[in-house]
């Protein structure tokens, strides 16, 4: 079996896809002057556009790791805009924790894993 990649630049890829397995890496804000709802709408934003480029979609998540800057702040609103994006039915295993982000002005980071469509 082949691992076909979606490449972000020479240290990252953006998707992994081995056999029916997309793997997403953690996606985080271009415009991290939006507060933690703008930053997660632009998260999933990119990780639709990778979804479909790796042959899958929202639809077909298996799991998902949320890192939030400040859970207690933002959990609420990141929560919100991710139950307004998930279609009814089709929520994965999820965890969501605090943690010290690559930079201080990212609010969220979001991983997910998913199936690729049947052919």
């Amino acid at each position: 079996m082949s691992v076909q990649r979606i490449q972000t630049n020479a240290r990252l890829s953006g998707a992994t896809i081995f056999a029916d397995l997309v793997f997403l890496s953690g996606q985080v804000p271009t415009d991290r002057s939006q507060d933690v709802a703008g930053q997660t709408a632009q998260v999933l934003d990119k990780i639709d556009a990778l979804l479909a480029e790796a042959g899958s979609d929202r639809s077909l998540l298996l799991s998902a790791q949320i890192w939030l800057k400040d859970i207690e702040k933002d959990f609420a609103a990141m929560n919100e805009v991710w139950s307004r994006w998930l279609p009814a039915g089709c929520a994965p295993a999820r965890a969501t924790v605090e943690a010290r982000l690559a930079s201080a002005d990212v609010l969220v980071e979001i991983m997910l894993t998913a199936v690729r469509k049947p052919a």
